[in-house]
């Protein structure tokens, strides 16, 4: 998702280029959001790791690899910058553009590409991106915000009967210690109720889908979503009234819409990573009394103790993520400008 500002930049750029753009599987959806996108490349890290010998026998690797390399580009660009991607990158017949050493998200990447360059590592993750794109692309930086240029049909809501208005509540994430307590998303859905909203809880993995159940079991204004497309999600937000994120791909996504919304940072830091978009807010964990935040830790040790939940997530109000999502909710009610 950091990755389509790039691409809308370019097109400015450049108007009339075109993207064939590998992905893992999982988010096949994303790139197909933006116009400029081409053709859709799927790889399977993870899928292929845990089924080696069956992904061998159906010939995959063998059909990726032909995939990959089946046109020739004026231009590849390794916008991940990682150890993952860079292995697909070696894979890529011809020069590859790149961050450098000093830049790449884990150091040995760069030695899959031939041109590289060197990114600010304190800037924010989408600004990395759209300096890399320039960069390998050869035009200026532009010193506007960032524009994700996504299609105007590029969601659809999914068949599901919701009592509007409602707010999505984004309780998972890929660490624990970027959960919320239950506590806390229990106190939030009654909010809500208060104040005449329904809530959704969206899930993906069979522990976030039953935590789901769980916290909405227990009020009558809250339902836990099954398992849906991340486009079908991407509709249901786009209704929404608001959401209120943990850190996650949802958080961003939510942003991309410009639904208003709350993020919640801990462990994490939003100078480098946080949702950008129209109608965003972050409630970040700060010294005093967390010096430690962000960690980027997957387990809590402050004050000494370890545990999986982290003490400065906890500490994250619920009424101050209420009060700021009314905010931005009163905020998006007065605008008139399109969200996407």
């Amino acid at each position: 998702m950091h990755a389509l500002p790039a691409l809308t930049d370019a097109v400015a750029q450049n108007p009339g280029v075109t993207f064939d753009w590998v992905v893992d599987e999982s988010f096949a959806e994303v790139p197909s959001w933006h116009p400029a996108v081409r053709h859709v490349f799927k790889s399977a890290h993870r899928r292929w790791r845990k089924q080696f010998g069956a992904s061998f026998r159906k010939k995959e690797f063998s059909n990726f690899y032909r995939q990959l390399n089946h046109a020739n580009y004026d231009l590849v660009i390794d916008a991940q910058n990682n150890i993952k991607s860079s292995f697909i990158s070696f894979l890529r017949k011809g020069p590859v553009h790149g961050m450098d050493k000093t830049s790449v998200a884990e150091r040995p990447a760069h030695w899959a590409y031939k041109y590289r360059y060197k990114i600010n590592t304190s800037l924010h993750a989408i600004t990395r991106q759209r300096a890399l794109f320039a960069a390998a692309m050869g035009y200026t930086l532009p010193e506007t915000a960032p524009q994700y240029g996504l299609l105007e049909d590029a969601f659809a809501a999914p068949d599901i009967a919701i009592t509007e208005p409602y707010i999505v509540l984004v309780h998972n994430a890929s660490w624990s210690t970027k959960l919320w307590p239950e506590s806390h998303w229990h106190a939030l859905i009654d909010k809500a109720e208060a104040a005449g909203y329904q809530v959704v809880l969206p899930g993906g993995s069979q522990a976030e889908l039953l935590r789901g159940k769980k916290l909405a079991s227990e009020h009558e204004n809250a339902m836990a979503l099954p398992r849906l497309s991340l486009s079908a999600l991407g509709g249901l937000i786009q209704r929404a009234a608001g959401a209120i994120n943990c850190d996650t791909g949802l958080a961003h996504l939510t942003a991309m819409i410009g639904t208003p919304a709350v993020t919640l940072y801990g462990p994490t830091s939003a100078q480098l990573i946080g949702t950008t978009g129209r109608h965003q807010q972050q409630l970040i964990a700060s010294d005093p009394p967390f010096t430690c935040a962000p960690c980027y830790k997957r387990y809590c040790d402050y004050a000494g103790e370890k545990k999986m939940l982290s003490s400065c997530m906890a500490a994250l109000e619920v009424e101050n993520a209420w009060d700021l999502l009314l905010a931005e909710i009163r905020k998006s009610q007065g605008s008139q400008a399109p969200r996407l």
